[in-house]
């Protein structure tokens, strides 16, 4: 197997732009499995765009890109059958219960021992006492939960993060702490985080972006955290 082909991330100069402006500006990213990367940088970085791009919910304009050894675009749903995709909203329908919540994305990816992962899957999340509830009946912390269940439901070789610490609760959060320390090869993740903390703490590499630029990217092991907030700050000015 080829070096790239062992790759779960394989993107070089990518550009995604919005009239006039790049909100990614050839940016590479390249992730082996076992790996956990961040994405760090002040608002309008293009963080969410470089992350729904990894995703293959945005085309790029330029530049190539491979997903778990799937070329994108050609190959985009052959890709996304590996990805668990989480961001601020946690992506479940209110008015379904949480059983059918799973269910519904369990027939999506075609699982075929669904009935035993979701209540597994729900007793990690620690809702299975909420099992047949409207997820309109819970609070945002439950719902965040409830997308952390379906963000491991079909066991992802790739997760993608979008901010999902926001509207956690503690038991919540540490259920994240806990996926993302999880990640193991055949697995990799990339997170996007304001959190300098948690990038530094969860994660290998940090990747620094301004303007959708890459501006630095530094392994997490070699970052003292506040001279990485002083330094960050000016690299982000």
């Amino acid at each position: 197997m080829a070096a790239n082909d062992e790759l779960l991330l394989d993107g070089a100069g990518l550009v995604r732009a919005f009239g006039d402006r790049r909100a990614v500006d050839r940016v590479d990213v390249r992730l082996a499995p076992g790996q956990r990367l961040s994405v760090v940088g002040p608002n309008g970085a293009g963080k969410s765009t470089l992350l729904r791009i990894l995703a293959t919910l945005l085309r790029p304009d330029a530049g190539t890109l491979r997903v778990v050894g799937a070329s994108i675009p050609k190959e985009a749903q052959i890709a996304r059958q590996h990805i668990g995709y989480l961001g601020h909203d946690p992506m479940v329908y209110l008015d379904l219960t949480a059983h059918q919540n799973l269910e519904l994305f369990a027939d999506l990816y075609g699982i075929p021992d669904a009935r035993e992962r979701i209540p597994a899957a729900l007793g990690r999340v620690g809702l299975l006492a909420r099992t047949h509830d409207p997820v309109r009946t819970f609070s945002r912390g439950m719902a965040q939960r409830l997308g952390i269940a379906r963000l491991t439901l079909h066991e992802p070789r790739l997760l993608l993060l979008d901010e999902p610490y926001t509207g956690l609760d503690v038991q919540g959060a540490r259920l994240l702490d806990e996926v993302v320390e999880g990640v193991a090869s055949p697995q990799g993740m990339v997170m996007v985080t304001h959190e300098l903390d948690r990038a530094l703490a969860l994660t290998d590499q940090v990747l620094v972006l301004r303007a959708g630029r890459p501006v630095s990217l530094l392994a997490s092991a070699d970052i003292e955290l506040e001279t990485f907030r002083a330094d960050y700050q000016e690299l982000t000015r």
